[in-house]
């Protein structure tokens, strides 16, 4: 019966990590879930480079997500940046780019609608 329930409630931050990927592409110039550091079901890592040139790696949990380094799979164990909740709320501090792009992309969202 245990068995039944395992797993059910808990979120696999692996699919978390993909899903936040598939979500924002559009508006960074890349992003990848890493697949040199260690993934679990509690923690993911992110790289992104955001259109403006700079690369970050982001770690993903339940607290959400944050910096945790400043090139692809790199980990600072002394950078202790602020969590956000959002993807979007991350990107918009570090992207202008993003913004721009986001909100564009809100812009042509009621176009494409009328459209259908």
């Amino acid at each position: 019966e245990f068995r039944e329930l395992e797993g059910t409630d808990v979120k696999d931050m692996r699919l978390e990590a993909d899903a936040v990927v598939n979500d924002v592409l559009f508006a960074v110039g890349n992003m990848f879930v890493s697949k040199n550091l260690p993934c679990a079901v509690d923690m993911a890592y992110i790289n992104v480079e955001i259109k403006e040139g700079t690369r970050y790696c982001l770690e993903l949990t339940d607290a959400g997500l944050r910096v945790v380094g400043y090139a692809f799979d790199q980990v600072v164990e002394e950078l202790h940046s602020q969590y956000h909740e959002t993807v979007y709320s991350l990107l918009d501090s570090l992207s202008s780019a993003y913004r721009e792009a986001f909100g564009n992309a809100l812009l042509q969202r009621p176009e494409a609608l009328k459209r259908d």
